[in-house]
């Protein structure tokens, strides 16, 4: 009701001009009845017909005009599917807007198009890259395992996160991509994991880092590789601000994952802002190689394989970061 009310406002002061011509016209059909001193009977007669003629005239006009007005609007929501499903101009001006729209579309059209094929080129390089670089790694690796010495490790240790920052870089690539590569199939949560601590298995040695994990028999559906991807991450981060503590991996029966740490934890101001891109906050500007990408691919991935995560943290004390894995239950209907 309140929205017909304010379209029927908006259609009378769009048609102001016409029913101030009205009026003049009836004050002008007045005058001269007035001056040849017909009837008053004959003035009033003559008023009220040529206004019952003009509200079931104009009611005619507004229905039709409400009708157009809520044809338009919904094709406003679904514009992208609906815009040649315009209603056919009444006017030279809708139908120079309409021209116009169609225009606007199809440049739209053609710059997606062009940007869609930028990005894919971008990807396909980036992959390429990450390919290319993984060579030279893999090669650096077997020099420096040939001696174990305490230079080797710590070049060792280096040479690990140049490879998880280029894993990193075509994770962020890979998302940003309108191609989806998720495969979703039921997974053992535990064989995961596992893969995981052994990757990192190095590193947990290097900073001298208990690690608490007792395994689990869970199952989850998701992307085994996307899931990894998370972990490392959220392993990682747990590693780089953790000295010398306790890095403790668990898993409930209501398939929610926990990782939690004994680092240096997250300001309680920082807490909302930490999946943001680029967000570093204190931590960050402590440490000046921070990216801010970790924490955002980690989210942007989880929201993409309906996983949710938190985070709890305090200063001193350490970070808790949990990730429910629960699938949602459909309730069949009969």
């Amino acid at each position: 009701m309140k929205d017909g009310i304010k379209i029927l406002w908006k259609y009378i002061r769009q048609n102001a001009v016409i029913g101030i011509a009205f009026l003049l016209f009836v004050c002008i059909f007045a005058g001269i009845f007035f001056l040849y001193d017909l009837e008053v009977e004959a003035v009033i007669y003559a008023g009220l017909l040529c206004a019952s003629i003009a509200i079931v005239a104009i009611s005619i006009h507004f229905y039709f005009y409400y009708k157009r007005h809520k044809q338009l609007l919904y094709i406003y929501s679904n514009v992208e599917l609906l815009l040649h499903e315009l209603p056919a101009p009444k006017t030279l001006m809708e139908q120079d807007y309409q021209d116009m729209l169609k225009e606007l579309a199809g440049i739209r059209n053609m710059e997606m198009t062009q940007w869609k094929s930028e990005q894919q080129e971008s990807l396909d390089f980036y992959t390429a890259w990450v390919h290319q670089i993984k060579a030279p790694i893999a090669a650096m690796r077997l020099i420096l395992q040939a001696e174990d010495s305490k230079e080797n490790q710590e070049l060792l240790s280096e040479l690990f996160r140049v490879e998880q920052y280029t894993n990193m870089v075509l994770g962020y690539f890979r998302l940003g991509s309108s191609v989806s590569d998720f495969v979703f199939q039921e997974y053992p949560l535990d064989s995961i994991i596992r893969s995981m601590i052994r990757k990192f298995a190095s590193q947990f040695i290097r900073k001298k880092i208990q690690l608490k994990y007792e395994g689990t028999s869970v199952r989850v559906l998701t992307d085994e590789k996307w899931l990894t991807f998370i972990l490392e991450q959220l392993i990682s981060n747990a590693i780089k601000y953790t000295e010398g503590g306790c890095i403790t991996i668990s898993v409930e029966e209501d398939k929610v994952l926990s990782i939690t740490d004994t680092g240096i934890g997250i300001a309680k101001e920082d807490l909302p802002r930490i999946f943001e891109k680029g967000f570093t906050g204190y931590n960050g500007r402590s440490d000046k190689k921070a990216t801010g990408l970790g924490l955002y691919l980690c989210k942007t991935t989880a929201d993409k394989l309906s996983h949710r995560i938190q985070v709890e943290s305090e200063i001193g004390v350490g970070s808790c970061f949990r990730l429910y894995l629960a699938e949602d239950k459909l309730e069949s209907v009969e």
